[in-house]
């Protein structure tokens, strides 16, 4: 009798751990685009990729899990690794919308690996490694970051323009509160770097941020030419 009502629990537990395994564990995401011109003009500098230029436009930096408490889970699936084949389809939409900055040249392929297993990984009982790139790009046609602030006069020339005013021409334009990450060019200026949007559980619908990342902008923050 003791026997079997430790093989019962021990099933029970098993059960458990199980559904917790399939189960979905993370609270919204992150829909990260990032301004090409913006990650060149800094120190760091920036390699085309193989493919050329990017467009003069936002690409995605990726589909990021996370919780509600700030932090977010990470590289959750070792033996669930970034499969070219996965995406074959994919790949020219890739290459021109989520286009690789990194030094030295390269395809894309090492990006979207990165993306995949830290991120990805963490989403995979929501979106397989297909779904997951083709939902990132579904938002990235859903999200036209660079017509809304252009549509409220806000370009990409070089000039220096208010932080409040294009967080509220976005919010506008899109609908949603962004959150605006900035980096320093090589003379030292604050420039519009990132844009944070969040996006529900399954990928499809953006939603208000339950909590935004750390750091700040200058008040005035420069959008450089690409």
């Amino acid at each position: 009798m003791k026997f079997y009502s430790f093989t019962l629990i021990s099933l029970i537990v098993l059960a458990n751990l199980s559904v917790l395994c399939v189960s979905q564990d993370f609270d919204f995401f992150y829909f990260v685009q990032q301004w090409p011109g913006s990650y060149c003009d800094s120190k760091q500098s920036c390699c085309y990729p193989t493919t050329g230029k990017p467009a003069a436009d936002f690409g995605i930096h990726g589909l990021w899990p996370n919780y509600k408490d700030g932090s977010y889970p990470s590289n959750c699936d070792p033996n669930n690794p970034f499969d070219q084949s996965e995406i074959s389809d994919l790949t020219s939409s890739m290459q021109k919308n989520w286009p690789t900055l990194a030094c030295p040249s390269g395809s894309g392929l090492k990006f979207w690996e990165h993306e995949w297993e830290k991120h990805g990984t963490c989403s995979e009982s929501v979106l397989d490694q297909h779904a997951y790139f083709q939902t990132t790009l579904n938002l990235k046609r859903k999200v036209n970051l660079l017509q809304v602030l252009k549509s409220a006069g806000i370009q990409p020339n070089g000039e220096f323009y208010s932080l409040a005013n294009i967080r509220e021409a976005i919010q506008n334009g899109i609908g949603y509160t962004p959150w605006i990450e900035c980096n320093v060019d090589t003379s030292g200026n604050s420039q519009l770097y990132q844009v944070y949007l969040c996006v529900d559980t399954s990928g499809s619908n953006l939603i208000e941020c339950p909590v935004f990342p750390n750091g700040k902008c200058g008040s005035q923050i420069e959008f450089p030419t690409f």
